[in-house]
């Protein structure tokens, strides 16, 4: 009994000889801040960069609203990543005195030019030459060609056929993109639009909004 309340005993004082040997360090700062869109006058938040010091494994990632905080040390370097981005570092001044650091990092926006692929669906140039001369180009099919490419069989596809999965991302990102653009405010209402009332009164005019007839009633 005698020796477990001595263990117990040893354990807390070295936790808290391990506490005040962290408070009395004064090489740690605690670095917290906001990491911002940069590229434009808005400067809307970049949820999700990570953030780490250069060389080790201790990180974290910023918050929704691109906040976040890291206990660094004088000297280190922290490096600031995400998506989309370019990579920025931050060195903390060695001769910084206090033991709290606030920044306000701005990212830019990295624009990656990938070289043009051109996709042939024959293997060889030899290939393509048989093909094309071998094509059957008779009337009845250049006349399939063109009810295929009017503009109501082309209206009823874009009505009929569903997104695929990059459109479908597209759109996620574009609904995405607006709700950063309006954070923190609210979002503006058509109705008082005066641009959107005169496109509603044009189409009303051209007779957009009329039931159009479908071929064979």
């Amino acid at each position: 009994m005698n020796w477990t309340r001595l263990l117990l005993l040893s354990c807390r004082l070295s936790g808290m000889w391990v506490t005040a040997s962290a408070q009395n360090d004064s090489t740690l700062v605690q670095l917290s801040g906001l990491v911002l869109d940069g590229t434009t006058s808005q400067l809307t938040p970049v949820p999700y960069t990570s953030v780490y010091v250069k060389g080790s494994n201790r990180g974290t990632y910023s918050d929704f609203k691109g906040f976040f905080s890291l206990v660094i040390r004088k000297n280190e370097t922290v490096v600031f990543s995400a998506i989309g981005y370019k990579t920025i570092e931050f060195k903390m001044p060695p001769q910084y005195r206090d033991d709290h650091y606030s920044i306000v990092q701005l990212m830019t926006q990295d624009t990656i030019n990938l070289p043009e692929t051109v996709v042939f669906p024959w293997p060889s140039r030899e290939n393509f030459r048989l093909e094309f001369l071998a094509m059957d180009v008779t009337p009845e099919l250049q006349r399939r060609a063109a009810e295929n490419l009017a503009n109501e069989a082309l209206a009823r596809a874009k009505e009929s056929v569903t997104y695929d999965g990059n459109e479908n991302a597209d759109y996620y990102l574009r609904k995405q993109s607006s709700n950063y653009y309006y954070y923190g405010q609210q979002p503006p209402m058509n109705i008082f639009n005066p641009i959107a009332w005169k496109k509603f009164f044009d189409s009303w005019k051209n007779g957009d909004y009329k039931k159009k007839k479908t071929p064979g009633s």
